[in-house]
């Protein structure tokens, strides 16, 4: 009988983020373990018990967004009954959030227990802190409770030692679809996208696909065309809290033909459009690690990325994307303009950078890695 991997996490599918996709695409990798998810419930309908890939997925609570306050309680004493502890190789928490505490209060009720701790937050880490206040003693305890760190950038490796952790760190980073990412669409598949949103043949389409939230400052994007010919436009792929304050300060700065807000659209859908546009952007204010850019990169279009977080791990300046500087839309229109005037710069960029993603970043390569730290993990 395989040993079991319990998981903690605060979301999984259809729930969907890039912690979740990271575990999706990890566990379908690894067969040497039996996979169980604790997980909160959080939107009516789902069932409390299913399979999701090679996860066994088990969810708590009322089915409402109370449950992410619940599973530090329900989560813990759920998995407790799930397995015996010789059955349990180890458990991995899913970033030190709802999930981490899941975690730490089971290793309480089985102090025995190996843990690791994945860490992945895109929030600035004085953001996380100032939440958690009123419980930063608990808090600090995912980190000095952990048996081992894996973090998706050197960045949040660092984070975890400032927090207490007094191992080192392995950094393995989220990865990409490869086969996806890099199946190119046709000439005239390009063009009849770009025509279905209403842009031009000579149109300069920079791409944004993210959460809009303050963090990835979509709005400084949408600024940036004020400092750019009227060719530049702007896509925004997604959604969030901010699409109204977005929207308004489009009209406010009369860039109604100049950007097209998307919605939500299935991951399956973004090779094209990706594919569609001239130039990748997110002006993020922070950044774990920034799974959309290695998408884009692996789509063959040039990035523009601040040098905060994690991007830095794989954003070179000038060898496989640009930085603009957080806060300055005209740092956005500069790189844009220089992206696409400088001779074989950005062919240059486009290369350099899916050489990069297909290489570096594909998740074959990084659920071997992932394989190799559960293997230690199980180690008496």
């Amino acid at each position: 009988m395989s040993k079991k991997i319990i998981i903690f996490s605060t979301a999984y599918f259809p729930l969907v983020g890039g912690a979740e996709v990271a575990i999706k695409e990890i566990t379908d990798r690894i067969n040497d373990y039996d996979f169980v998810m604790v997980t909160a419930k959080i939107q009516a309908g789902l069932p409390d018990h299913e399979r999701v890939g090679k996860v066994e997925v088990y969810r708590c609570g009322l089915g409402k967004p109370v449950d992410k306050y619940l599973l530090p309680f329900l989560g813990a004493f759920k998995a407790w009954r799930l397995a015996k502890q010789d059955e349990v190789a180890g458990i991995w928490s899913m970033m030190a959030s709802f999930g981490g505490f899941a975690a730490l209060f089971y290793t309480w009720l089985r102090p025995k227990t190996k843990m690791l701790l994945t860490l992945q937050e895109g929030d600035p880490p004085e953001y996380i802190l100032k939440r958690v206040r009123p419980l930063g003693w608990v808090f600090k305890k995912i980190f000095t409770r952990a048996n081992q760190i894996q973090a998706i950038s050197k960045f949040l490796a660092d984070w975890g030692k400032n927090m207490g952790f007094k191992g080192e760190p392995v950094i393995i980073p989220n990865g990409v679809d490869v086969t996806r990412f890099t199946q190119s669409i046709t000439p005239d598949e390009r063009q009849a996208l770009r025509q279905a949103m209403g842009f031009a043949p000579d149109d300069v389409v920079l791409v944004t696909a993210s959460r809009l939230v303050l963090k990835n400052a979509t709005d400084h994007l949408i600024l940036s065309l004020t400092h750019l010919p009227d060719n530049y436009k702007v896509l925004v792929v997604g959604d969030g809290e901010d699409m109204a304050k977005l929207k308004e300060l489009v009209a406010q700065n009369k860039l109604d033909n100049r950007v097209v807000f998307l919605g939500l659209r299935g991951h399956a859908e973004l090779p094209g459009l990706l594919q569609s546009s001239d130039i990748f952007c997110r002006p993020s204010l922070s950044e774990g690690l920034g799974n959309s850019f290695l998408e884009a990169m692996a789509s063959g279009i040039p990035i523009i990325g601040t040098p905060v977080g994690g991007i830095p791990d794989f954003l070179t300046d000038g060898e496989t994307g640009l930085f603009c500087e957080p806060g300055k839309p005209e740092t956005i229109a500069e790189a844009a303009v220089r992206i696409q005037t400088e001779p074989g710069l950005r062919d240059k960029l486009i290369r350099q950078g899916k050489d990069l993603a297909v290489n570096q970043y594909n998740w074959v390569s990084i659920a071997e890695r992932m394989g190799g730290v559960f293997s230690s993990l199980s180690r008496p």
